[in-house]
């Protein structure tokens, strides 16, 4: 079968890992954190939080768009999330 059409098993939201990449003082960064602590406690789905002022490297690749939101380390979101866009892109 050709890998183009293969269809790789699609993981439950308790098996992948949302990260909220932010700063202290944000009101985008507080809106983004309440939709996806709600998305994820209704799911399962452990999540985690950056702060963009401890790491130079988060600093460099996303100051200009925070809050980003990861899903298993690629990005899925900045500025605003979607509470619909996140529930779907979980498998939820």
């Amino acid at each position: 079968m050709s890998p183009l059409l293969r269809r790789t098993p699609r993981k439950k939201p308790t098996e992948r890992t949302v990260t909220l990449i932010g700063k202290p003082d944000c009101h985008l960064c507080e809106n983004a954190e309440a939709v996806i602590e709600q998305v994820c406690g209704e799911l399962g789905t452990p999540w985690e939080k950056k702060d963009i002022t401890q790491d130079a490297e988060l600093y460099r690749a996303y100051w200009e768009q925070i809050p980003v939101v990861l899903i298993d380390g690629e990005q899925h979101d900045f500025w605003r999330v979607d509470p619909k866009r996140l529930r779907t892109a979980l498998g939820g």
